[in-house]
């Protein structure tokens, strides 16, 4: 999952994405209007937090001409909270509104629920190669023995059971798993790679294609 945070206020906007990142979700922040239709026109994320009152492009047109062109869904943060705002806050595009304060864990539920709506219908829990992994619980096991994953090998492993057998480059699991402040040429999708497989165990089941990527094999 990869999520955008456009909030003015860079505090929140921070912590924000902190705790998001707690959460395994690749986060990108931005700190105005303008900033936000730039970076959606180049990403496309599965989830926009977006704040109402922003300098430079107001949120509402920013929620318009997101609505209207990008796939992803719509959260729309205000410390406006009356019944009327959450209206025109809907009318406008957005498919959540959340007024502030709000206390985050509702945040992670609400983002986690457009994220479903956005994307393609998975399975609740995805299996393959005898490798068992619920995105819901955040477990994971093979053969039945549970496995203990950091947040980005698990992200990795979501992403190759996602793709069921097809190949996912490391740019493409950069992207996912990880957000912009990540070195493109860094080697931290080998690195991880490695001590996924290792945890995974025997035999291999991770198969690496030459100048594409990595596939999960079906074994």
């Amino acid at each position: 999952m990869r999520v955008l945070i456009v909030e003015d206020e860079r505090v929140l906007a921070d912590t924000i994405a902190e705790g998001l990142r707690e959460e395994a979700i690749a986060v990108d922040v931005v700190y105005d209007g303008d900033d936000a239709l730039e970076r959606a026109s180049y990403t496309d994320y599965d989830v926009v937090v977006l704040d109402r009152d922003l300098p430079t492009v107001h949120g509402d047109d920013v929620c318009r001409e997101l609505a209207g062109r990008h796939p992803g869904r719509i959260l729309m943060l205000t410390a406006a909270g009356d019944v009327d705002e959450r209206v025109d806050g809907l009318m406008l595009g957005a498919d959540d509104y959340l007024p502030k304060p709000f206390v985050f864990h509702e945040l992670v539920a609400r983002v986690r629920a457009l994220a479903r709506r956005s994307g393609r219908a998975v399975p609740p829990v995805l299996e393959r190669a005898g490798i068992r992994l619920d995105p819901h619980r955040r477990t994971v096991a093979r053969d039945g023995r549970a496995l203990r994953l950091t947040r980005k090998e698990f992200s990795v492993l979501e992403e190759l059971l996602r793709a069921d057998g097809g190949v996912v480059s490391a740019e493409a699991l950069l992207d996912r798993a990880w957000d912009e402040h990540i070195d493109p040429f860094s080697n931290i999708v080998r690195v991880t790679m490695a001590t996924l497989r290792k945890k995974l165990g025997e035999p291999p089941v991770i198969e690496t294609v030459t100048g594409s990527g990595y596939r999960l094999e079906a074994r």
